[in-house]
């Protein structure tokens, strides 16, 4: 029998070089829109040699997200049980940090995973949430345990959701620095005589472009852009699916009106918000309550527009990108005039451990949108940047 040539220069650990080239593309560029070949490339094989290991994209996609999760579990085990606090979140943290580039996997998990699948990771990321719950209860008597801690982990879990180039010891000082803060804030001392905050209304649709808008960001939200067709975007609407290129080019099209109106809104209510604001505390206090509310005022929309971005064309997510970044730079221009000893660096990642707060805290309180689970939230925010 003739032995296989590049047997002898084929690594042994060639399977995890696959999950982490994937881990990458997956979370730079989305589920749907990486591709096989891509991943192949980032490895040095061809996409033949990549199917040897997985019979196709879902099944290396849900690998990456079960290496992610066992990953923390993991990190936890090693932890012995009534570990200190900021011993169970160093663990996490350096668990994240060290493979930020395909942690972002998780944005599209819930979107993309089959039934089982879901909910083989929901009993992994369960075991994790119960650790930091286990030990913020503790070591931090206050009201809402399990919110603190999965807030806490939100914080942490933030590095993974952008590219701001920092170093991986600072990283992990400043995320569990943030993440501490956040597990000893209580939530029940919120926001006492803030201002209330001002939202703008969402359009009403009153034209047939605005109806499909209308209906199918829910369709994005609940499905995932990829899955929803023209045919159940139309039947919403009541039209034949041949209609819709009457209002709109393509489905993408639409995506990227969603996207446009949430940036819109968003920068509405920033405006607002800042508006005969005292100094820089009270801006970034009311920047968390805004992105908060807007946060629950406009659920749907707002998922869509952060979990689909990366799957625009160039040409449609430019401008996009674009008001991302003039959004962030307002909150780390407050934030570095109350927190003067920040560097832009540093800055930037607060933040954005603040909107991690604020989207894993929303989904333990699953979006059910009141008064008081607004304050919570927006206390949580402002733990994170450490005010």
């Amino acid at each position: 029998m003739t032995a296989d040539p590049t047997a002898a220069t084929r690594p042994r650990n060639r399977k995890q070089l696959i999950v982490e080239a994937a881990g990458r593309v997956f979370s730079e560029r989305g589920y749907h829109t990486a591709s096989m070949e891509e991943i192949a490339a980032g490895v040095g094989i061809t996409a033949a040699a990549l199917y040897r290991h997985f019979p196709n994209k879902y099944a290396l996609f849900a690998e990456c997200a079960d290496v992610m999760a066992d990953r923390l579990v993991a990190a936890l085990d090693e932890v012995p049980s009534g570990a200190a606090l900021r011993d169970v979140l160093t663990a996490v943290t350096r668990a994240t940090v060290a493979h930020r580039a395909s942690g972002g996997v998780y944005r599209w998990e819930a979107r993309y995973l089959n039934r089982e699948d879901r909910r083989r990771l929901r009993t992994k990321f369960g075991h994790v949430v119960g650790r930091v719950d286990e030990a913020v209860q503790r070591e931090c008597s206050l009201p809402d345990e399990r919110l603190r801690a999965v807030a806490a982990l939100g914080a942490i879990g933030s590095i993974t959701m952008h590219h701001t180039s920092i170093a991986q010891r600072r990283a992990e000082e400043l995320l569990l620095a943030s993440a501490l803060r956040v597990a000893a804030t209580d939530p029940a001392t919120a926001r006492r005589g803030a201002r209330p905050v001002e939202l703008p209304a969402q359009p009403v649709p009153r034209t047939r472009r605005a109806e499909i808008l209308a209906a199918a960001i829910p369709l994005f939200a609940r499905d995932g852009f990829a899955s929803v067709t023209n045919g159940q975007i139309a039947e919403a609407v009541g039209l034949a699916p041949s209609a819709l290129y009457r209002h709109y080019p393509g489905k993408v099209d639409i995506l990227a009106a969603a996207c446009l109106q949430a940036a819109g809104l968003l920068a509405q209510g920033v405006d607002q918000s800042l508006h005969g604001v005292a100094g820089p505390h009270d801006a970034v206090v009311a920047l968390a309550a805004t992105y908060v509310a807007y946060s629950f005022e406009y659920t749907a929309l707002n998922s869509v527009a952060e979990a689909e971005l990366a799957g625009l064309p160039a040409g449609l997510r430019r401008s996009l990108v674009l008001a991302q970044r003039e959004h962030i730079a307002v909150w780390e221009q407050q934030l570095r005039l109350a927190r003067p000893e920040l560097d832009p660096r540093q800055a930037r990642v607060l933040v954005h451990a603040g909107f991690g707060v604020a989207v894993e805290a929303g989904r333990g309180l699953r979006w059910q949108d009141s008064h008081d689970h607004r304050d919570a939230v927006t206390a949580l925010v402002v733990g994170a940047l450490g005010l």
